[in-house]
């Protein structure tokens, strides 16, 4: 996370450049370093590890720590390989998605979603990507269901990408990475600290083989979407996977309030004011990518009136 001034583009909090790892498909265009940001950043500090790989049996464990020992992985910044499969963590599903972040400007306090989930991708040379009958998303001809770049040829260049996007089992559909997959975090402007930090999402609509759950687990599901906050301290936000739609108090993180949406709720809710009463909009839409419901409703809550005596 790095915070600029708008005015300038300067940078206001600190950045390094750090040694980044060489090597993959043309080392010759790797840079030496990458910025990483001494403000804040939503990617855990740690990276992967095989005891990090996580499965609904043993066997399923057992295959994903196998699968992480074959893959090519050297942090953030591992290159992208072609003989082999890399793994991209965090994924191109997050950190941060394009919800962005809510700001209370008279807290001080940042609220960001992010999700917490490796890629398991692999750069595939044209001559297999066109044995395998693989077309480019604007082509007429190309399959596009499921994720963005599960088997998409790049226009203009030697190689198509095979994304595992969240590294699932092909059977059961579960992630290789343990839980959580995403969660919600308040963060201090002035210092970049972390004011609290919690999974966002339960596991009411997920499950292996695609069969809901319906378990109020607060697993931390992935999630689309922002959030909005309010003068008297609320988050509201829906984005995960479970078609809810929360209040979230910002000094706690606790929920406070939530309810269930006919769709997916992977957008940014909307707070407005008419007549002195206040008002919540969400578009429950649904989300190929996060497999949720789609729909097309437009859903506004309100706070109760007040009786006038």
């Amino acid at each position: 996370m790095y915070i600029l001034d708008r005015r300038t583009g300067r940078h206001l909090t600190p950045i390094e450049n750090r040694p980044a790892p060489q090597g993959g498909v043309e080392p010759d265009q790797r840079t030496a370093t990458q910025p990483y940001s001494l403000f804040h950043t939503l990617a855990r500090p740690d990276d992967l590890t095989e005891r990090d790989m996580w499965g609904m049996s043993p066997i399923d464990q057992m295959i994903c720590r196998i699968n992480f020992r074959r893959a090519a992985y050297d942090g953030m910044y591992t290159p992208p390989t072609s003989d082999r499969r890399w793994i991209q963590y965090p994924g191109y599903n997050g950190g941060s998605d394009w919800g962005g972040v809510a700001f209370d400007p008279d807290r001080g306090v940042i609220i960001a979603n992010y999700n917490d989930m490796p890629n398991y991708n692999r750069l595939v040379p044209r001559e297999e990507a066109d044995a395998r009958g693989w077309y480019p998303r604007g082509d007429a001809r190309a399959d596009t269901g499921g994720a963005e770049g599960a088997g998409d040829p790049q226009v203009g260049v030697p190689y198509a990408i095979d994304v595992n996007a969240g590294w699932r089992m092909p059977f059961t559909g579960m992630l290789c990475k343990e839980p959580p997959y995403g969660g919600i975090r308040a963060i201090d402007i002035r210092t970049g600290e972390t004011i609290w930090d919690r999974p966002l999402g339960t596991a009411r609509k997920n499950g292996p083989f695609g069969i809901p759950s319906m378990l109020p687990l607060n697993i931390g599901t992935p999630n689309n979407g922002g959030s909005v906050v309010t003068a008297s301290g609320l988050i509201f936000i829906a984005a995960a996977t479970d078609d809810l739609i929360r209040a979230i108090d910002m000094e706690t993180g606790e929920t406070v309030w939530q309810d269930v949406l006919p769709a997916g709720g992977q957008a940014n809710p909307m707070i407005y004011e008419q007549g002195g009463r206040q008002f919540l909009v969400i578009m429950a839409g649904g989300h190929h990518f996060m497999e949720t419901p789609a729909g097309d409703a437009v859903i506004a809550y309100a706070l109760p009136q007040r009786d006038a005596g």
